[in-house]
């Protein structure tokens, strides 16, 4: 599960931020969409985040991308994707293969989940967790371009899978971290999302916010 994470513009992350803030159609996603573009702070669900993505020529970039897939028939967008079934599921498919980005994070944030006699989950306190001794936290994700009032932009996932031991005391579900030196390779479009994400990052720190 993933659906709140932190982007500290005054560490690593703000020439990405700056270079996504820069492309073109930036101003023009903001209006569409009625975003800010600060890109940092607590990003939430359709917010505007800057991610990593391949530019038409299959180099590494960076672009603004609101969070959040729409799917036909659902009111609310899609925020996550379990890496499990997004070869299968006919919403994630075609980006998994063809389409797999990056979202560059400080830490993502986590609310704890206990299971009650009843069967229902009660919601506790939230964590913030990251990468032992990272400065970054680099998330695997898949995006999409959609279409709004005749405006077409860019809009991703996260991809989460079963949690490692320091965070399954919190919750069933923790995203998909890669290494950075896995970047390049999972967002090559000719690229093996499985096996890149094998190398998924499970020693992680969490700390109660």
């Amino acid at each position: 599960m993933c659906t709140r994470f932190y982007a500290d513009i005054d560490k690593e992350l703000k020439p990405i931020i700056t270079a996504a803030q820069q492309v073109s159609f930036a101003q023009q996603m903001m209006i569409s969409l009625s975003r800010p573009l600060s890109m940092s702070g607590e990003i939430r669900p359709t917010d505007i985040a800057a991610v990593i993505a391949p530019d038409k020529s299959g180099n590494k970039a960076v672009f603004p991308m609101q969070w959040g897939f729409h799917v036909q028939g659902l009111k609310q967008p899609v925020v996550n994707a379990r890496i499990e079934t997004a070869a299968e599921k006919p919403a994630f498919r075609d980006s998994w293969y063809r389409r797999r980005c990056i979202i560059p994070a400080s830490w993502y944030f986590e609310w704890q989940h206990t299971l009650l006699p009843n069967g229902r989950k009660k919601t506790g306190d939230k964590y913030a967790i990251q990468p032992r001794d990272a400065e970054m936290t680099w998330l695997a994700g898949l995006y999409q371009i959609e279409e709004i009032n005749g405006f077409r932009y860019p809009t991703f996932v996260v991809l989460t899978r079963k949690p490692c031991d320091a965070v399954s005391g919190i919750h069933d579900r923790m995203p998909v971290i890669l290494p950075e030196s896995k970047v390049d390779e999972w967002i090559a479009p000719d690229g093996e999302p499985e096996k890149v994400a094998e190398t998924a990052l499970t020693d992680l720190v969490t700390e109660k916010v």
